[in-house]
């Protein structure tokens, strides 16, 4: 596997996406390694941080055919699926694709819709494929939702159903910028707007080509057990009431694969899996009321738990 040759496009995405997200060199790299492993990202941050900004500059990256909806309480169902239409002079009905039928879907606040509309997007981010009056759509290759939620809590928000957290691969937070990153941001933005200086650093066929490359990524035996011991962890926790599913532990080998090309390697490590774990599984747990007593925090109890599981030592590459 010519993992360097892969490394390079990678490093030239992050690059471009950087021009307009500045200062959130972390966050950047994480979408990227979701959309590398055929994942799912949700956005959770105030208003204004550059949730849209980072997905907008990814679609410009990869050159992929992207929609944007800002989700409203009166958006439906079909809105995001499609919907069949009767054509008079044919005497038919022909299906109008909805607008998550592309490359690349924002979901704009998606905690602001109803939960109807929210169980919509299941399907199309599970199956990939949506079925309407019985007719099944397939959608396009490579397929990625970003979606974004402003905090639980602000006004107007609908908390995400469990199971569609869970088809989501990683949480993210972008954050305030520091001083120095907002003084970058202001004088970029004096005299133009800095997307538009994101140039085209891959397209659909070079992505489906590393999601391939990712996925022959090799996973030690031992490395599997880290992680199905890391999830058990999370289940037997006298702070959490819910652990984290099988689709969870699924996500977290499929994105360390993603790592470990980026990295130049085509092997896993355990420090792959430690990188990432916090933002795979945190929004798959749920606190018992002993944690929120103790004012514990997801992230924290998970951090505690990377440290008192003990991981593997595998020699390097494939055996």
């Amino acid at each position: 596997m010519n993992t360097a040759y892969y490394q390079n496009y990678i490093n030239k995405i992050i690059n471009e996406v950087r021009k307009a997200v500045v200062g959130k060199d972390t966050v950047v790299i994480k979408v990227l390694l979701a959309i590398l492993c055929k994942g799912h990202i949700l956005i959770e941050d105030i208003p204004g941080v550059g949730k849209t900004t980072l997905a907008l500059a990814f679609s410009k990256a990869l050159s992929l055919e992207h929609n944007r909806m800002q989700f409203t309480p009166d958006v439906l169902p079909a809105d995001v699926t499609g919907f069949n239409i009767y054509n008079k002079q044919k005497g038919t009905f022909e299906f109008r694709p909805g607008v998550a039928f592309c490359n690349l879907f924002l979901a704009d606040e998606i905690n602001r819709t109803s939960s109807k509309t929210q169980s919509a997007l299941l399907e199309l981010m599970e199956e990939k494929r949506i079925t309407v009056d019985g007719v099944t759509y397939k959608l396009p290759s490579p397929y990625t939702v970003i979606a974004t939620q402003n905090p639980i809590g602000s006004a107007g928000t609908h908390n995400l159903p469990d199971s569609q957290l869970d088809r989501f691969m990683l949480k993210l937070s972008i954050g305030y910028p520091s001083a120095a990153d907002e003084i970058s941001i202001l004088k970029a933005r004096h005299t133009a707007n800095p997307l538009d200086s994101v140039k085209k650093a891959a397209d659909a066929d070079i992505i489906l080509e590393i999601q391939e490359a990712v996925s022959n990524v090799y996973v030690d035996d031992k490395i599997s057990e880290y992680i199905v011991a890391l999830a058990a962890a999370t289940r037997n926790n006298p702070m959490l009431r819910l652990g984290v599913s099988p689709r969870g532990t699924l996500a977290l080998m499929n994105i360390s694969k993603g790592i470990a090309m980026a990295m130049g390697r085509d092997y896993v490590i355990p420090d792959d899996i430690t990188y990432i774990c916090r933002d795979v599984f945190e929004h798959r747990v749920i606190l018992s009321s002993k944690a929120r007593l103790s004012e514990k925090s997801a992230s924290e109890i998970i951090d505690e738990i990377i440290k008192t599981v003990p991981a593997p030592k595998i020699s390097a590459g494939r055996r």
